[in-house]
């Protein structure tokens, strides 16, 4: 299959040019590929192209899985591209590089790292204040002393801020080279915000630079962790800020903004058009395309002789407060007044400040969507100006972290449950500490020889805000055999294309809903909310466990598996902003619960539940191998020890019936089979799978063998770790199911486990699983003695008696499967829960589109249990008279 696989860009067609390079990720079958070394990249035309291939992951048999590919700068990509074995690896490294392209280079000294694409150069000291010391285009530097910024307030009154504000530089503490070409550099950034006196550090960050031969800018993924005291810290500005060298007249200096809708801000900082005299037609038209003006003499006397008569405009600002608005403005000098620019709704979050010797350009990707944002040029009219791009900021209201109530008197673990009871919040004193959790921003620096042309500018903004990224198609991927059970679309029946509708229009909806809902923010931004108030008319915002849904019930799978089979990218960035906010938000980098996840709340982390259902790398690993993203790599690898979380936190403390299950001081701890043991599974398997680590494989066999020897198997519901064997105590003979157990990634994972090691026993346990989770009481009692309490949500185990009718050929479990999906679907199938309702008179400031009666994790389990049982029993799906009601049109 490998044979000049397909790779084809997301979007439909090729960029206008690709100016940074690219990197994607792509899978194998097992026992093609022996190593990434062997791969080779060619264009649409059978040419061969610039590459670079590193492993992510192989099979157990040691052949490649998947591979990381790059590909560098190019004026012209193509429409397409393949990826095959290659007959002449180049010195069996990892590219095949072309000869006379532009190679990536990378110097190494005790004091710096200098890395340069061809086209431009960075040098980045080893430590000090800034992230780099200089950015250079051809031998000019366009930008030096790069730095992190951020703003600490001590004190609130009434919401408002205060004046007095600390300013925190980063602290670079060390450089690493994470990866050298010829075709693809990465530089990493680790350190912390000092305060200006040095006496106080906080908000450790880690900044990625990525480097492509011949480009003309620089990728960077900044990361950091909120290590504050939510009660009297208060982030009042975060950002990244760079000194641009400016020589030319000030006539010849340019500033360009981005508004929205591809519009800028267009402007020299002096303007020569507009004037009560005129300079000449050629000048005016030169200022305005950025190019050079004549010479003084070949203008108009009339305005050449009273140039220091026109202002010069110093400093701009575009703040962008809410998703919805955007404010442009500018002034002479500091002291005096500002004046209004325009204004908008959202700004793609790009500006650039330069001269007749170059200059820097900044784009922040997800600009309006993460608000509040800035972007300052200062010192425009000056020798060194100061551009800094805010990923929060100052003129926002300070970031307030403090936990959104009391307590009301829940001091016991009775008290929070009765709690638990009416708002559905699990609380806990201390435990709505938001120190921590994490953000990520990605930006990109463009290098500029010159003014570039407004057409320029506008193509790096949009590949700033949308990246170029190749793919392969989900016949490939599924050919591959990765993650599981689950197909591309096929709508060859009138019943197949009912389902595929009805996955569609829950996508669409969602992703409607969070336009239309606003679900946007620095800290919300991908995530969704849980459930809806049919009263009010508005989400559950406010109401305890039903707001932020933080990966409940999986939607994170789901559109990873809705990508999968379709390939749309309106799914992936939907799918990539869930698992960007996700992975960092709703987890915990740092502190006692480094490497648990919070359950859905009005904050993020606001529930005591801390858990490895939310932190599973189940969520990250589609992301991370479609694309070899390195910060998703650092959240996997954070969990790779998370066994060791249960040392210090019962996940299942306060309702824990039998305290024999958890015994920290003997090392003994009781590991629920469902949720607990299916993120535990899918940390050793991804860490196998990409480090060969063997502490990972063993623990992932040894629970596999020790689950398959309980009487009960997975019916078991918890057994007895033990911390240091890594192994499960065989002997527990019990039987406890959960609702909840198989919905947080156990049957995806599951069903990879039994596809790519082998043990009879470990398959046997889920085959039993599957087959009694909806099987009649009867059927229960005659295989393990008794009925099974606690089942529900029906239509998402549909797809476990799905799976066992697809391995054992049982037509009568797949019409079982079929049935049990269309009767448990609640609301989820009947033709009203669909239709969207127009609500009138407004109740939440304008008119809304009514929800349906189900939460957002309903639906992500009615998505996986179409995917996966179209893929394992789609042959058995009934006639059309018989499926499900059509979904109308909305």
């Amino acid at each position: 299959m490998t044979q000049h696989a397909p790779i084809t860009w997301i979007d439909g067609e090729p960029p206008a040019g690709l100016s940074g390079g690219t990197t994607w990720g792509m899978p194998f079958q097992r026992g093609i590929v022996p190593d990434a070394a062997a791969l080779r990249v060619l264009d649409s035309g059978g040419g061969p192209v610039n590459a670079q291939t590193w492993p992510l992951a192989t099979w157990p048999d040691g052949s490649l899985k998947w591979a990381g590919i790059a590909i560098g700068a190019t004026d012209q990509p193509a429409a397409s591209y393949s990826v095959a074995p290659s007959t002449d690896t180049h010195d069996g490294g990892p590219a095949v590089v072309v000869e006379h392209s532009p190679e990536v280079t990378v110097t190494e000294t005790e004091a710096s790292v200098t890395v340069s694409t061809g086209k431009l150069e960075m040098v980045l000291a080893r430590t000090g204040r800034s992230l780099f010391s200089r950015l250079s285009r051809d031998g000019s530097v366009v930008a030096k002393e790069a730095r992190l910024v951020s703003l600490l307030q001590k004190d609130l009154i009434d919401g408002a801020g205060t004046s007095e504000r600390e300013g925190f530089t980063g602290h670079t503490t060390s450089v690493t080279v994470e990866q050298r070409g010829p075709v693809r550099a990465v530089v990493r950034v680790d350190g912390r915000h000092q305060a200006d006196d040095g006496t106080k550090e906080w908000l450790p960050f880690t900044v990625r630079f990525y480097f492509y031969a011949g480009a003309g800018s620089v990728r960077m993924m900044h990361s950091f962790i909120w290590d504050g005291d939510a009660e009297q810290d208060f982030l009042a500005g975060l950002g990244v800020q760079f000194t641009v060298p400016l020589a030319s007249e000030l006539h010849d200096r340019h500033v360009r903004i981005a508004g929205a809708d591809g519009g800028f801000l267009v402007e020299a900082v002096r303007g020569l058009t507009g004037l009560r005299r005129d300079p000449g037609e050629e000048v005016r038209v030169a200022q305005i395309a950025g190019l050079p003006t004549p010479p003084l003499s070949e203008w108009s006397p009339l305005v050449s002789e009273r140039l220091h008569l026109i202002p010069g405009w110093n400093d701009y600002t575009l703040t962008q407060l809410t998703s919805d608005g955007f404010e442009l403005r500018k002034r002479t000098a500091p002291g005096h007044g500002w004046v209004g620019i325009s204004g908008g709704t959202r700004s793609s979050g790009f500006c650039s400040v330069s001269d007749l010797g170059g200059g820097l350009g900044i784009g922040i990707r997800d600009f309006w969507q993460s608000h509040p944002g800035q972007l300052d040029i200062r010192g425009a009219a000056t020798a060194e100006a100061t551009m800094t791009a805010w990923l929060y900021s100052p003129e926002a209201q300070p970031m307030d972290l403090r936990f959104y109530h009391d307590g009301l008197g829940q001091d016991t673990f009775e008290d929070q449950l009765e709690g638990l009871e009416i708002t559905y919040e699990d609380y806990e004193p201390g435990f709505g500490n938001p120190t921590g959790i994490a953000r990520t921003h990605e930006l990109t620096l463009f290098a500029y020889e010159a003014t570039p042309s407004t057409e320029t500018l506008a193509a790096d903004a949009k590949a700033a805000s949308t990246p170029p990224l190749l793919q392969p198609s989900p016949a490939y991927l599924h050919a591959a055999g990765v993650f599981g059970n689950w197909a591309p679309v096929d709508r060859s029946t009138p019943a197949r294309a009912e389902l595929e509708d009805k996955l569609d229009f829950l996508f669409d909806f969602y992703q409607g809903q969070t336009e239309q809902r606003r679900w946007y923010g620095f800290w919300n931004y991908g995530d969704v909310m849980h459930t809806y108030d049919t009263d009010r008319h508005v989400w559950r915002y406010d109401v305890g466990g039903y707001a932020w849904d933080n990966s409940e019930l999986s939607p994170d799978l789901w559109l990873w598996y809705m990508y999968l089979r379709t390939g749309r990218a309106d799914v992936f960035r939907y799918a990539e902003a869930m698992t960007r906010h996700t992975g960092e938000v709703d987890v915990y980098h740092l502190g006692p619960w480094r490497g648990l996840g919070s359950r859905h709340n009005v904050q993020h982390w606001g529930c005591s539940a801390k858990q490895l259902r939310i932190s599973t790398p189940a969520y990250r690993r589609f992301y991370y191998y479609l694309t070899a993203d390195e910060r998703t790599g650092d959240l996997l690898t954070e969990l790779v020890d998370s066994d060791q979380n249960f040392l210090g936190l019962d996940p299942v403390r306060k309702v824990r019936p039998d305290a024999d299950t958890y015994r920290p001081d003997r090392g003994a701890l009781g590991v629920g089979l469902g949720t607990d043991w299916g993120s535990l599974a899918a940390t050793w398997l991804t860490d196998w799978e990409r480090t060969g680590n063997p502490r990972s494989r063993d623990r992932l066999l040894g629970t596999m063998a020790d689950i398959g020897a309980l009487k009960y198997g997975f019916l078991t519901g918890e057994a007895l770790y033990d911390l240091d064997a890594g192994r499960f105590d065989a002997g527990r003979e019990v039987i406890s199911v959960s609702h909840l157990s198989a919905v947080f990634g156990l049957v995806e994972i599951c069903s990879e486990l039994i596809s790519l090691v082998p043990d009879e026993d470990f398959e046997e346990a889920w085959m039993q699983y599957c087959r009694l989770f909806l099987a009649t009481p009867e059927e229960q009692i005659a295989e393990v003695g008794q009925p099974l309490a606690g089942i529900y949500l029906t239509q998402a185990h549909s797809r476990l008696t799905a799976y066992a009718a697809a391995r054992l050929g049982s037509p009568e479990l797949a019409e079982l499967a079929w049935e049990s999906f269309a009767e448990g679907g609640e609301n989820l199938n009947h033709a009203e829960a669909f239709t969207l309702k127009k609500i009138l008179p407004p109740y939440v400031l304008q008119p809304v589109d009514e929800a349906p009666t189900v939460s957002t994790n309903d639906t992500a389990q009615f998505g996986l249990a179409v995917i996966q049982n179209l893929a394992l029993i789609g042959h058995h799906l009934p006639t059309a008279a018989d499926a499900p009601q059509e979904v109308p049109a909305s």
